[in-house]
């Protein structure tokens, strides 16, 4: 497979994960917003805009934190490149690159939805009409993820596709918690902190994981066990822990195909393991900001790994 294709494909998910992973946090900002005053509802949106990574773009443009304002920066604002709407467009754009290596079930996916967000984000997103607008989002990932899965060879293309899935997915987790976190508890220490359950409701819905954390640890919402749940819990497909396995074996599978292992490998297999050694104390200890920025920095380092053994920009 040609260096560019496999980039295409590995991008493709990447972005597409993005864009739902934003959708996912503007939902649960938008379900938290409505049930606060106008000032809270504020510092709610300010939250959401600091976690997505786009305060300092938002600020330059907007003098204020209304909800209008910024659910409309995260889905359609032209000046924004972060924006869900640029994001999707570049799905689209990495799939019409890879077109020849996918296959038509997961290319109408793909153009059908964007059609579908684009006529939608034209014009400004109003109260009535922003739920339904993130529901379509999020429908348009399952789809393409579903489509991958139903009808694509278990060849390179594949293996690609997921590892571009779930590198984006573990860096979104990670910097989720690590500004929530920020946000929610500055002080040092966590022991016998007063913590306000319904912003750390908003951090499990951002990641869709607030049924499977309730169904594990029943009525106890407390930032130790959403962090053990969210980093270590290798049952759910969204954790830290789930998606470097994922991201290991789908690197397996590529350097079994190539017949031989890369740096990507190498640097996944030492991640994947300091990860599985860990307890949520031992992490706790370390500095939960220390360990999170210590994962994004592997993170990121396993994805440039993976375009230089593969020679994306071939």
């Amino acid at each position: 497979m040609l260096g560019r294709t496999a980039n295409g494909l590995f991008w493709m998910f990447r972005y597409l994960e993005r864009a739902e992973n934003t959708a996912r946090l503007l939902d649960a900002g938008l379900r938290m917003a409505l049930t606060r005053d106008l000032v809270t509802a504020e510092e709610e949106w300010r939250s959401v805009i600091a976690t997505s990574g786009q305060r300092e773009a938002y600020e330059a443009k907007h003098g204020s934190y209304t909800g209008m304002q910024a659910w409309n920066f995260l889905l359609r604002e032209k000046s924004n490149p972060a924006s869900i709407h640029s994001m999707f467009g570049l799905v689209r754009q990495n799939a019409r690159l890879a077109r020849n290596a996918i296959s038509g079930e997961l290319w109408e996916a793909v153009n059908e939805n964007w059609l579908i967000i684009d006529e939608q984000l034209a014009k400004p997103v109003g109260e009535n009409r922003v739920l339904d607008t993130v529901k379509t989002i999020r429908r348009a990932g399952t789809m393409a993820r579903g489509a991958l899965q139903g009808s694509m060879l278990r060849e390179e293309g594949y293996h690609f596709a997921l590892s571009g899935m779930f590198i984006e997915r573990a860096d979104a987790i990670a910097r989720i918690l690590d500004i929530k976190y920020y946000l929610l508890l500055p002080s040092l220490s966590y022991v016998g902190s007063s913590l306000d359950t319904g912003q750390w409701d908003t951090v499990l819905r951002s990641v869709s994981g607030d049924r499977a954390y309730r169904w594990l640890n029943a009525a106890q919402v407390d930032a130790r066990s959403i962090c053990e749940f969210l980093i270590l819990d290798d049952r759910f497909p969204r954790s830290l822990a789930f998606c470097h396995s994922e991201l290991r074996a789908n690197l397996a599978a590529l350097a079994r195909i190539h017949g031989a292992e890369g740096e990507s490998n190498t640097l996944m297999r030492d991640a994947d393991t300091r990860l599985t050694n860990l307890s949520i104390d031992e992490i706790f200890d370390q500095g939960l900001h220390e360990f999170l920025v210590d994962f994004t920095s592997c993170n990121a380092a396993i994805g440039d790994a993976i375009a230089a053994d593969y020679r994306f920009l071939s």
